[in-house]
């Protein structure tokens, strides 16, 4: 083999290396998630009542607090916090392409993000499909020890609905099936604008919210 081939076969496998392993583009959902949830506002009647955040809507129940997470710099509404039976779930939607989805790549970027910041992390197969769990370091000025922390997702047409699950339900199986019941009855708007795949969906402060003694929006 002549030294000008030998230098392509080169560049071809430092090119394959550099590109790294595949990543899986298929949608994780549970297989009844056009009827029992998460759904799509298409999936949904008009006349069921719906907390509305723009991006994401919540079915309210009672013992249910509800809050929003604002970034101050951007000036905008990033995240919905359910607050509920001793659990925290925080939810976030993004846009999402038709046919593919966006779980099994951000899933491993968030195990990576995870353990560079000492956390130990583990997958399990769960209601939604696989979860990562994490044990997260605490700080000494709250206590030290760790914290467990549990991400799901789910792939929907055109967007991923996304949690995070901390308090009683991140470890406790009967728990979690209440948390699990709540991110079943999120209804997530799409729209029908353009957006690149992984943008947050945008989200508003509901009519008739009022503010909380901190200064964020609250809903009961």
């Amino acid at each position: 083999m002549s030294e000008e081939q030998n230098t392509s076969s080169d560049e071809v496998e430092l090119a394959a290396a550099e590109a790294g392993p595949e990543v899986d583009t298929s949608k994780s959902a549970p297989a009844d998630r056009a009827e029992a949830g998460p759904f799509d506002l298409s999936e949904v009647p008009t006349i069921r009542p719906y907390v509305d955040f723009g991006g994401i809507k919540i079915a309210p129940r009672e013992g249910l607090q509800l809050r929003l997470e604002v970034d101050e710099r951007a000036k905008r509404v990033v995240a919905v916090t359910l607050d509920y039976a001793k659990s925290v779930l925080q939810v976030q939607a993004f846009s999402a392409p038709k046919t593919t989805g966006l779980w099994h790549r951000v899933r491993g970027e968030i195990a990576e993000q995870l353990r560079g910041q000492g956390a130990r992390v583990a997958e399990e197969f769960g209601a939604f499909g696989p979860e990562l769990v994490a044990q997260t370091p605490v700080p000494a000025d709250q206590g030290g020890g760790e914290r467990t922390v549990r991400f799901i997702a789910v792939d929907g047409p055109r967007w991923m609905l996304r949690g995070v699950v901390m308090g009683a339900a991140a470890s406790d199986v009967t728990a979690r099936e209440r948390i699990n019941e709540l991110f079943r009855d999120i209804v997530v708007v799409r729209g029908e604008q353009p957006m690149p795949p992984s943008e947050l969906l945008p989200m508003q402060v509901p009519a008739g919210v009022g503010q909380n003694p901190q200064g964020g929006p609250s809903q009961a």
